[in-house]
């Protein structure tokens, strides 16, 4: 099966950091920025790396970004770039188009334009966060809707050696463990005689209010009374 291909406008921080991540993954990156210094650093190290102007048409036409997988519009300093370069790649007819947006107000323009996903790192990030403060055992934070969420937790000392049976999240708060890290494998959908230690790492799916409360009620203050 042939890699998917992607296209990344936009060379900044955030967007190299996206491309050689995407590279690391097996996955086909063409870059494209407006600064050659920019495209210098990563020539070697993406599929392909272009000074070109993402608002030419005829320009973006050439480069043939018009058959790859998905479009990326990663321009963090300029938002009337932005706007226009992710007009074009919907334009071009790109299959997906994901772009960043640097405020709100940017966000609702882009959604408008019919964009599929549009990303506000430094909020998200800032979510992330302000979780993982709250709640020590939290170690990532997956918004779905503004009703659900998938969490990653350490599994504390309190629940070394209990079985997912004992813990019993379903029945108790209503969130499901869908996944099991421990040293490096993964246990998809475990089973209720599956048993949890210290350190292993749960992945919950539920509403937002049955994990708070699970977190609440089942991690941190049986942790506090251990």
């Amino acid at each position: 099966m042939k890699a998917q291909q992607f296209v990344i406008i936009g060379l900044g921080r955030f967007g190299a950091s996206l491309a050689l991540e995407l590279m690391g993954m097996g996955y086909e990156v063409l870059g494209i920025d407006h600064s050659e210094e920019r495209v210098e650093e990563l020539t070697d190290k993406l599929t392909h790396a272009v000074v070109a102007d993402a608002t030419d048409e005829g320009v973006m036409r050439s480069l043939g970004v018009r058959n790859l997988d998905c479009g990326i519009v990663a321009i963090g300093d300029n938002m009337e770039r932005s706007i226009l370069t992710a007009i074009l790649l919907k334009e071009l007819g790109v299959k997906m188009v994901v772009a960043k947006a640097i405020s709100l107000l940017h966000g609702r323009a882009l959604e408008k334009l019919g964009v599929d996903r549009v990303i506000f790192p430094e909020r998200d990030m800032g979510v992330r966060v302000a979780h993982q403060l709250v709640t020590p055992y939290l170690l990532d934070y997956i918004e779905l809707s503004k009703e659900y969420k998938i969490v990653e937790l350490t599994v504390p000392a309190c629940m070394n050696g209990k079985s997912l049976a004992e813990i019993n999240t379903r029945a108790k708060y209503g969130c499901s463990i869908i996944a099991l890290n421990r040293g490096g494998g993964v246990i998809v959908a475990p089973t209720s005689h599956d048993h949890v230690y210290e350190g292993d790492i749960m992945v919950l799916i539920g509403s937002n209010e049955s994990i708070d409360q699970f977190e609440e009620e089942a991690v941190n203050r049986e942790e506090a009374d251990a």
